[in-house]
């Protein structure tokens, strides 16, 4: 069983930066692509970068590139998302995913290609 657990979430003022972590055990972390997506009130959940199972390749969302960096630990089983210049539009819970990866060097942009959720936090960006 595949686990997930996020952290790092909270109230931030506009401009600011928060670095969000995602923890996983169950699995053999080397081998699963992972990705960052969000969610805000009425609206569908929404990618916002993924990382391939080596840590080789990364992707990103159109409207965070340039703002969000992701990575991963492989010792530490940890995957990040460093968020900087936050704008109130940023505003949602956060939700870190993962699956299996046949291939070492992919990347998974869809809600429906990831097998395991973690619970989300919640980021909350001031005017």
């Amino acid at each position: 069983q595949v686990q997930l657990v996020e952290s790092g979430g909270g109230l931030v003022q506009a401009g600011g930066s928060l670095r969000l972590s995602c923890a996983a055990s169950g699995g053999t972390f080397s081998s699963y692509a992972m990705g960052w997506f969000r969610q805000a009130p009425g609206k569908e959940r929404e990618f916002v970068a993924g990382i391939s199972s080596s840590g080789g390749s990364t992707y990103y969302g159109d409207f965070v590139k340039g703002r969000f960096t992701i990575s991963r630990d492989l010792v530490k089983n940890t995957v990040y998302l460093q968020m900087n210049s936050l704008k109130p539009e940023d505003t949602a819970v956060y939700y870190c995913a993962t699956r299996y990866s046949y291939y070492s060097a992919s990347i998974f942009t869809g809600v429906k290609e990831y097998d395991y959720w973690g619970q989300g936090t919640q980021v909350t960006v001031s005017s």
